[in-house]
């Protein structure tokens, strides 16, 4: 039997309230955007909508529990957005959507943080169980930032490894890590991948915690594929909304991990999926592969802050009405 496991990938919408709360608090301008030195009253005002986001994931039955990342203004940015070494510039395209962040300039060392452990740890007193971490994967925080540092790409995604690492390392208990990395998709590595393999590598080694890579906006190039199953996690996440054919190639040429995730539910789009068609897309993955998978987590392709507030919570009831049994491979 599979143990099918519904989880997410964080970066949910602001409750409804919340956008309106935080718009006055914050303003408008891009210098109003988080830069972890937010004062006491917008500090409530997120710890309140997180409250809000767990409640929702516990009362929908999710199997693993994320913060929520309400604060990421900068989306997987976020991380060197709020660092002391990183000067915020000018807006950025994030991907190819209508969504923007501010270029993270990393100008001096990156040294240990806690922004994200302190979530974390709010977190863990709301989280009845499952807790789940989500960061940035190297690769794409690093393909997100300038560089005016550490000289050159190599030597900056070893840098970008070692601190997520080093906040990995300072987290609360945690179930499972997931680590998006989009950017394998969207900007595969010019060496095939193997030097983003070995980031993941080091971030994966800094917690004792289930580690989930999980890609998205397509599915990933044969030789990167290839490299990431060399990292020492223990389920690499595959795009079904997206390219599903090229992500059953990847898994029936190469191999794959023992537990596998799938992006089942479309984070970027407001028709919400019914229980039966997330079953139909977990059973079409299995019976097109001949892995005996330990766990699949179900989860949606991307992030979920695109949605409105009423869709996202839709979407978490589907993903975990369509997960509550185990399916026999």
């Amino acid at each position: 039997m599979t143990q099918v496991v519904a989880t997410t990938t964080g970066l949910y919408p602001l409750p409804d309230w919340a956008k309106d709360e935080l718009a006055n608090l914050k303003g408008h301008q891009r210098s109003d955007l988080i830069d972890g030195e937010e004062g006491p009253e917008i500090t409530s005002a997120y710890d309140q909508a997180r409250e809000d986001v767990i409640e929702a994931q516990q009362a929908a039955g999710l199997d693993r529990v994320v913060e929520g990342q309400l604060r990421w203004d900068d989306m997987l940015a976020h991380p060197l957005s709020v660092h002391d070494a990183v000067e915020t510039r000018g807006i950025v395209r994030y991907y190819d959507n209508n969504n923007f962040y501010r270029e993270p300039v990393v100008e001096g060392e990156l040294t240990f943080d806690g922004d994200v452990g302190a979530e974390l740890d709010a977190a863990a007193e709301l989280a009845e169980e499952g807790l789940q971490a989500v960061l940035p994967g190297p690769y794409s925080l690093a393909d997100l930032a300038t560089d005016e540092y550490y000289g050159d790409e190599a030597a900056f995604l070893d840098a970008i490894a070692d601190f997520l690492a080093e906040e990995a390392g300072a987290f609360p208990e945690v179930e499972t890590l997931f680590l998006l990395e989009p950017s394998l998709v969207t900007d595969p590595p010019a060496d095939g991948g193997e030097h983003a393999s070995e980031a993941i590598d080091t971030v994966a080694d800094a917690i004792d915690a289930d580690v989930v890579v999980q890609t998205y906006w397509g599915a990933l190039e044969e030789k990167v594929y290839a490299y990431l199953l060399d990292a020492d996690i223990d389920a690499v996440g595959h795009d079904l909304v997206s390219d599903h054919e090229q992500a059953i190639h990847n898994v029936n040429e190469y191999g794959t991990t023992d537990d596998v995730a799938l992006g089942l539910v479309d984070g970027q789009n407001t028709l919400v999926e019914t229980p039966a068609e997330i079953r139909e897309r977990i059973e079409w993955f299995l019976g097109e592969t001949t892995n005996d998978f330990e766990t699949i987590y179900a989860t949606p392709n991307t992030e979920l802050l695109y949605l409105p507030d009423n869709k996202f919570e839709a979407k978490l009831d589907a993903l975990a009405a369509a997960t509550t049994e185990a399916i026999d491979q």
